[in-house]
């Protein structure tokens, strides 16, 4: 597994910050039996560069936490002897993360954490148009970010 940080507008994450995401998709990945050979890219921005994104891909005129965008096909990605699948991108406005983290009453690592496993989960396929997929992708948040120390 290998986690690529590309920035928009922010600087890279601290070394603890960069492990403890590095550790949120590895967690995603196992819980989900996944093949931990893929790539992700995730890129830290702030609300004006969230929501230039979110309304030219989504149509929607707001800052969001988080978004994801799969590759479906997982274009495979030649390194060094081994090949990784490009699973997709996720974007963290780190704006709403601190806003959320203090309005839930939590660290901003449980929020960056969460959403990056939130990202994850989508990248594998998972969402929460239905009550039913939305309990299913909570519970595997929880399940992930206990694993991780960082429960609610």
């Amino acid at each position: 597994m290998k986690l690529v940080f590309s920035r928009q507008g922010k600087s890279k994450p601290s070394e603890e910050m960069a492990a403890l995401l590095r550790q949120a998709v590895k967690l995603s990945l196992l819980r989900m039996k996944a093949d931990q050979k893929v790539e992700v890219s995730l890129t830290l921005t702030d609300d004006p560069g969230i929501r230039e994104l979110n309304k030219a891909y989504r149509n929607m005129d707001r800052p969001t936490d988080v978004l994801s965008f799969p590759i479906n096909e997982g274009q495979a990605l030649a390194t060094g002897g081994s090949q990784r699948r490009l699973l997709g991108d996720i974007i963290i406005s780190t704006d709403r993360a601190a806003e959320q983290a203090l309005a839930y009453g939590h660290s901003y690592e449980r929020e960056m954490a969460f959403l990056t496993v939130h990202g994850m989960l989508h990248l594998l396929g998972l969402d929460h148009q239905s009550q039913e997929e939305a309990a299913h992708m909570e519970e595997l948040q929880r399940q992930i970010l206990r694993a991780m120390g960082l429960p609610r």
